[in-house]
């Protein structure tokens, strides 16, 4: 089996490539495809390959392939999807209230959010240098994207209604809900990986589905039916962006069978920070020096996490040899008198 840490490794450099391949697919500055068509075929193609893999287990294995398929359990697989489709309707709501530098700003919330769900709901004990990294990679992450503090964008960041800032907490916690809630899911009985994951994308792939019907009569039909467009204007690119989501979500799945939510949140941190490095070279992106004081932040909070305390506190060897020093003074003490 993969080391969680390659498998995060390699989803923080799909995941830094994301934003980058979807600025690529656009013609013009304008997307010539439907994008929430993106998203449903992401689903498909997680739900095909999980389960040609679940089929090639059980040909294999059958005796150890375990999978439950009763309803009680089964139920509990679409609450993730269902708490990602109010998520995105709380993210559209949150920009009506606040810019997108802002939005992005707050964003970071959700790593302190997903810590404290991470120990509420699953019973994780955290030590406090584990907090105090949590929190530094938040504070990294925002120190990346804060703006020179003379542009207007400084200034909007505390001028925004309280509506704003109230859905932007919400958002926070629904994202961190999501997270933990599916690696409960994961964890809470050794199925197959491949059938937890066939269950969570087929619930996906039909809520993503509902969500392109709606589109179709909010918008009165006026370019057809979801399916007649589903495939109108994909080029190479738009195809990379479909399987960089669906690969990078079954990356996801499997750090939350085998390793947990806050290797998620640093490997997708780190994605965002090495996005915005390769940006100032494929996009002209000025690099600036919060950007790099973010890195710096972000590299610190990554080695207090996950190092050995012994590699983050020196304990002096002097206090370990002190009571055989005493025994010798006192024996020395002795012969003396």
């Amino acid at each position: 089996m993969m080391h969680w840490s390659f498998v995060a490794l390699l989803l923080t450099i799909l995941t830094s490539s994301q934003g980058i391949l979807t600025t690529l697919s656009q013609t013009n500055g304008k997307y010539l495809y439907d994008y929430a068509t993106v998203p449903f075929l992401a689903e498909v193609f997680k739900l095909l390959v999980s389960g040609v893999f679940l089929w090639r287990e059980y040909k294999t294995s059958p005796s150890t392939t375990k999978m439950t398929t009763e309803w009680k359990s089964v139920r509990l697989f679409p609450i993730p999807s269902i708490i990602y489709l109010i998520h995105n309707n709380v993210q559209f709501a949150t920009l009506t209230y606040v810019d997108t530098s802002t939005y992005q700003i707050m964003g970071n919330l959700k790593i302190v959010t997903t810590g404290i769900l991470f120990r509420l709901f699953l019973k994780r004990k955290l030590s406090n240098l584990q907090w105090m990294a949590i929190v530094l990679l938040a504070v990294g992450t925002t120190t990346s994207q804060v703006k020179g503090c003379g542009e207007a964008s400084c200034d909007s960041l505390f001028s925004a209604p309280i509506q704003g800032y109230m859905l932007g907490i919400l958002s926070a916690c629904l994202s961190a809900l999501a997270g933990v809630y599916t690696e409960f899911l994961m964890k809470k009985n050794n199925d197959s990986l491949y059938w937890q994951n066939v269950q969570l994308y087929t619930f996906g792939s039909i809520f993503n589905m509902a969500r392109l019907i709606m589109d179709d009569f909010r918008g009165g039909f006026e370019k057809g039916p979801w399916w007649q467009r589903l495939f109108i204007g994909y080029s190479i690119t738009t195809w990379m962006v479909v399987l960089n989501l669906g690969s990078t979500g079954l990356l996801v799945s499997w750090l939350m069978k085998y390793a947990d939510n806050i290797v998620k949140v640093y490997a997708t941190s780190m994605a965002m920070l090495l996005t915005t490095l390769l940006s100032v070279y494929l996009f002209s992106f000025n690099p600036t020096l919060q950007l790099f004081l973010g890195i710096i932040i972000c590299m610190m909070s990554l080695h207090m996490y996950f190092a050995p305390p012994n590699k983050l506190v020196d304990l002096p060897e002097t206090v370990k040899a002190a009571p055989e020093s005493l025994k010798e003074i006192s024996v020395e003490r002795q012969t003396d008198s």
